[in-house]
């Protein structure tokens, strides 16, 4: 079934998991290569939750000490984000021991953590769940190897997806934590 379909109750699913936990004061957030996704939403959720005391951390299934490409560092910098200093960063066994959440950008990635290193998947969010609108796909594109146009693309996904993440966990009811 397309996830355009399936995103309805994905996203209820997701809220509801995160409304009946406590907010974590520790989010490891991973993608594929920790050089586009995972850095920029580390670093919005940094930049959010940091001053309610949250600490960040993001990485990725590839090489370490990779920086993050051009492209990336120009779209992050439409959105307020320098990722000039960003090295990529390995996921190991102790950076998932650590968090409290992990937030990933696919299913895939999602399945991988909890097989390789024995995470329930009611630790970790499936970010595109969030979207606030209608969704072709479930998973946070990947713009490895695209132009700066796709980066920001994905970025604001990610911006606005995080925004219901940090309302959700550290938002108020009054604020309606959806």
């Amino acid at each position: 079934m397309p996830d355009r379909l399936l995103h309805p109750r994905r996203r209820r699913a997701a809220l509801a998991s995160l409304i009946a936990r406590q907010p974590p004061a520790r989010v490891l957030v991973v993608c594929n290569g920790n050089i586009f996704r995972s850095p920029f939403a580390a670093a919005v959720l940094r930049r959010v939750a940091g001053p309610r005391g949250v600490q960040v951390e993001s990485a990725g299934f590839l090489g370490p000490g990779r920086p993050a490409p051009r492209d990336a560092r120009t779209a992050a910098a439409g959105h307020g984000i320098d990722l000039s200093r960003h090295r990529s960063q390995p996921i190991t066994a102790e950076l998932v021991r650590w968090a409290e959440l992990v937030i990933v950008m696919d299913a895939r990635q999602r399945q991988v953590i909890c097989d390789r290193f024995g995470r329930s998947p009611r630790d970790i969010v499936i970010l595109g769940d969030l979207d606030r609108g209608p969704v072709f796909s479930r998973g946070i594109e990947d713009p490895v190897e695209q132009s700066v146009e796709v980066c920001q693309r994905v970025y604001a996904r990610i911006e606005r997806c995080l925004a219901v993440l940090v309302n959700t966990l550290w938002g108020t009811l009054a604020a309606g934590r959806r």
